[in-house]
């Protein structure tokens, strides 16, 4: 599957009109983006992640689309199988299928997480038909994840991770699986009103115990994710700046190992699509 080197990650595609879905999906295919990264659920409906997939995909004709992520608490592995199958060929054969296994906080049935992500990947192996492990990624950010991901899917698509996490991972996953992550970036040349903006977005994974413990592993210190977090911990998971800054932190997550980046542009409301920044930076990502 051809992601090419730059995607887009928005909650756009999964919470905003359809209709402008469909068309801004057009256009960043037409801007020459390489993937379209769904971030999140527009409703409970258990296919409703690869409905959508379905849609933006029949709006497109070459671009890759990949969920980011289905909670695996959401969607029994049946379903899943079943509604990846549904999608025509022609459009499947485009579809990369986001895994992850949320967090404690959020959802209800969490238990032992690495068993049940095992589980499923075995139910997913055994639905009739399957879906491919060549389909399928894994949000995955420590070693045991990784491994399984390495293992059993196509790869790994981390959230707001550094450069220094990138090259960790690929140390981790070795040559040949794809290292897909999320670049959250904000562009906006004032440092401090950038890093607000920065702070306001990742004020709810800052009380999440599994963004807490990557970045603790990865090296920082408790001080860090206090206050809203620290300089330091910002200026890491979040690139700002005019679009040759921002490109130049893709550059060094490409140099650390990373074979695609799904860029998030921060906006006012989950449902906003960023078509202007979006056609503002790519002249400069696309040609990084």
């Amino acid at each position: 599957m051809q992601l090419g080197t730059i995607g887009i990650w928005s909650l756009a595609f999964t919470h905003g009109d359809r209709a402008e879905a469909r068309d801004a999906a057009t256009e960043l295919e037409e801007l020459g983006y390489g993937a379209i990264w769904l971030g999140g659920s527009p409703g409970g409906n258990p296919r409703a992640d690869l409905l959508t997939a379905s849609s933006v995909l029949s709006a497109t004709s070459r671009i890759t689309v990949a969920t980011g992520c289905v909670s695996i608490w959401d969607r029994p592995p049946g379903q899943l199988a079943a509604a990846y199958h549904a999608v025509p060929e022609r459009q499947r054969n485009r579809l990369l299928v986001g895994l992850g296994v949320s967090h404690a906080e959020i959802a209800g049935r969490y238990h032992e997480p690495y068993h049940a992500l095992r589980s499923y990947l075995d139910a997913l192996d055994a639905a009739d038909p399957p879906l491919p492990s060549t389909a399928r990624i894994i949000g995955a950010h420590g070693p045991q994840m990784t491994r399984l991901a390495a293992a059993r899917t196509t790869g790994v698509h981390p959230y707001l991770v550094g450069p220094s996490h990138t090259a960790w991972a690929r140390s981790m996953l070795g040559e040949g699986p794809l290292l897909a992550l999320e670049q959250t970036v904000i562009p906006h040349t004032d440092a401090e009103k950038a890093r607000a903006t920065a702070r306001a977005m990742l004020a709810p994974y800052l009380g999440l115990r599994n963004y807490r413990s990557a970045w603790l592993r990865g090296g920082f210190a408790v001080e860090d994710l206090s206050g809203g977090g620290s300089d330091r911990l910002i200026d890491e998971l979040f690139a700002w700046g005019k679009p040759d800054e921002i490109a130049a932190r893709l550059t060094q997550h490409h140099r650390a190992g990373a074979d695609h980046i799904a860029v998030q542009v921060v906006t006012d409301s989950i449902d906003t699509f960023a078509r202007q920044a979006w056609r503002d930076l790519a002249p400069e990502l696309l040609a990084a």
